[in-house]
């Protein structure tokens, strides 16, 4: 499992990989990625600790991820986070968070910004069709407009290469993405653990009509393998 890795282009930064109590929602039905947790603090902490300490600031910003929300990790993690980010003049720092947190996401934006720190919130919203996103995805947004979960969330993840998405819908999805969000980054499908399968026939879409068109945009990251950002691990490996 790599859990650091250096992000060079685009939007440069250092990203973490960290462990969680768990996704607290769980229920997406594409996403096997709160496999990654583990109910003890002490070693989460242990873990995250050995993590952190490979930071040296060197673009001054910060990714931090978690399988999860920011909120699921333990309170030592997040304490040594602050610390991380001063110790390294960490300018800019991202957290992810569920749309469930959205009230919690606003109050530690104001918590790092009492100590210089930029913090920016990513949200994997998946898609902005309600309809698909709730009943296929299962993701808990409820029907949030663009415009509600752009009240906390700073950047957005979409997800691509599911049944029943097309030219249209995707290339929607990114356009009403960049509209209301500084970031978007984009995820296609790829196989893992759960019964939600990649259609290929949508990623050739993607892949022919839409990936050019934004392969140079410096506010969005396409990741067409889900450990392109050098962090993570194969499904076989997190079952082990």
């Amino acid at each position: 499992m790599e859990r650091y890795s250096v992000i060079t282009e685009k939007n440069p930064r250092e990203i973490v990989l960290l462990r969680g109590s768990g996704c607290k929602w769980k229920r997406c039905t594409f996403c096997d990625y709160h496999l990654d947790s583990s109910s003890s603090e002490e070693e989460n902490f242990k873990l995250n600790s050995e993590v952190l300490s490979k930071v040296t600031g060197i673009y001054q910003s910060l990714e931090v991820i978690n399988s999860g929300s920011y909120c699921e990790l333990d309170n030592k993690t997040m304490n040594l986070v602050l610390e991380t980010c001063i110790k390294n003049n960490i300018q800019k720092l991202c957290f992810e968070c569920h749309f469930m947190y959205k009230n919690q996401a606003v109050k530690v934006k104001e918590f790092f910004k009492n100590h210089g720190i930029s913090l920016k919130i990513k949200t994997g919203v998946e898609t902005f069709d309600a309809d698909y996103r709730e009943k296929k995805m299962k993701k808990g947004f409820g029907k949030a407009t663009p415009q509600q979960i752009a009240e906390y969330a700073d950047e957005v993840c979409l997800l691509f290469g599911l049944p029943g998405q097309t030219e249209l819908s995707m290339k929607n999805d990114i356009e009403t993405g960049l509209k209301y969000f500084e970031r978007v980054c984009i995820n296609i499908m790829n196989e893992n653990s759960t019964a939600v399968a990649p259609d290929y026939s949508v990623v050739k879409i993607f892949s022919e009509k839409i990936e050019p068109d934004y392969r140079c945009s410096n506010r969005v990251d396409i990741l067409m393998d889900n450990l392109e950002f050098g962090v993570g691990t194969k499904v076989q490996e997190v079952l082990k």
